[in-house]
């Protein structure tokens, strides 16, 4: 391996949690913080390709194991894709289209 190649690998993990429009994400968590999160005890969502347009009346967490969505928020001029592996939190109030592209499953938890 070159040194330059070393150099540049940690550029490539720097990226992993960031922010569109206002939504968090976070690809690949590692398992301790899924854990810790206790995600594997909230409630879970499955389904196929639709096109639906939601609120969220409260800030939501959630975890997709399987799919791919696209995911269009109300007022702004672009959309982002979150898929399987990726740790969101979509803040309370947020208008947005959830586009199913593959289908998902997913936990998710409701911050009241």
């Amino acid at each position: 391996m070159s040194c330059l190649s070393r150099m540049l690998m940690p550029k490539e993990t720097a990226m992993k949690t960031f922010e569109v429009f206002g939504v968090k994400i976070e690809k690949n968590p590692p398992q301790s913080k899924l854990n810790q999160l206790g995600v594997a005890t909230w409630s879970k969502w499955e389904g196929g390709p639709t096109k639906i347009p939601w609120s969220f009346k409260e800030e939501e967490t959630m975890y997709l194991l399987e799919g791919k969505v696209k995911v269009t928020v109300e007022g702004s001029v672009g959309s982002f894709e979150i898929g399987a592996g990726d740790l969101v939190v979509f803040p309370k109030g947020m208008n947005i289209t959830w586009e199913v592209i593959e289908a998902v499953k997913k936990h998710y938890s409701l911050k009241k």
